[in-house]
């Protein structure tokens, strides 16, 4: 069982930045390909970036790609997600995920086995 908890959420304006935390229980944190994704009321989950379990593959959606940074520190059992000039479509819950597998980074959520319960990143006009 790996529990995910996120933070760092929470309301700024547009052309500002934010950075998200996901820390996982466990001491195989190394092992696991992790993602982010987010959903808003009404939509599907929308995959945002994934990491592989080294750090040294990044994956981003097309939307934040050169916005949004993915990294880990696997000695801290750590994701983040630094977001920087965020827009008000990046309104969301933000989840992280981890594919225990380790095969990723994927973009698809199925491949992801436990997923934490979400972090609101609310970004003003």
């Amino acid at each position: 069982q790996v529990q995910l908890v996120e933070s760092g959420g929470g309301l700024v304006q547009a052309g500002g930045s934010l950075r998200l935390s996901c820390a996982a229980s466990g001491r195989t944190f190394n092992r696991y390909a992790m993602g982010w994704f987010r959903q808003t009321p009404g939509k599907e989950r929308e995959f945002v970036a994934a990491i592989s379990r080294s750090g040294g593959s990044t994956y981003y959606a097309d939307s934040v790609k050169g916005r949004f940074t993915c990294s880990r520190d696997n000695a801290k059992g750590t994701v983040y997600l630094q977001m920087n000039s965020l827009e008000p479509e990046d309104t969301a819950v933000y989840y992280c995920a981890a594919d225990i597998y380790g095969s990723g980074p994927y973009s698809e959520g199925q491949q992801y086995e436990y997923w934490g319960q979400g972090t609101q990143v609310t970004v003003s006009s």
